[in-house]
């Protein structure tokens, strides 16, 4: 079976919602360091061109969790495949994520990371799928709401291929 990705969000289109999610960042944060845990492989782009717009102080970790596998729906199985590499006691923590969709990843993730004695922490998503959702998960920062489509680029792939790609399509199956 073939594919091919068709444009959701132009380039253009990401990069002005991440400033504007930067610019708030900064505000609800002002005078204080923000402590940003990417959840990796997808997270990544999102983390690096959105830490780049933060004006106030952050420190950066990264945690990769999966669901996923090669699948394009969730498993519903959360295995931690790298955990994180510093202690998160009395630090504003923002975990930065490419999509929330089912939202059963996020919930294991945020109570864990809770139990680690943080001051505060929110949750930031690129993308969100609102009418995917199986378990509750308050979303802070959200730069787009989305379809229930399977959408690819600037970091969220299919099956490791379109990570590179510098907007959001949506994949569709020949």
């Amino acid at each position: 079976m073939a594919e091919h990705v068709k444009v959701l969000l132009t380039e253009e289109e990401v990069d002005r919602r991440i400033q504007e999610i930067g610019d708030q960042i900064s505000r609800d944060y002002e005078g204080k360091e923000v402590h940003l845990i990417c959840v990796l492989k997808g997270g990544a782009f999102f983390m690096c061109e959105l830490a780049k717009r933060i004006t106030t102080p952050v420190s950066l970790d990264f945690m990769s969790v999966s669901s996923y596998g090669s699948a394009t729906k969730s498993s519903g199985v959360v295995k931690i495949v790298k955990d994180l590499d510093e202690p998160l006691k009395d630090k504003d923590v923002l975990v930065v994520e490419d999509i929330v969709d089912s939202g059963r990843t996020l919930s294991y993730l945020i109570d864990m990371l809770k139990d680690r004695g943080p001051k505060s922490i929110k949750l930031c998503t690129l993308l969100d799928k609102p009418e995917r959702r199986v378990v509750d998960v308050h979303v802070d920062y959200t730069c787009f709401q989305i379809p229930d489509e399977f959408v690819v680029g600037y970091g969220l792939d299919y099956d490791q291929k379109y990570r590179n790609l510098p907007y959001i399509g949506v994949v569709e199956f020949d």
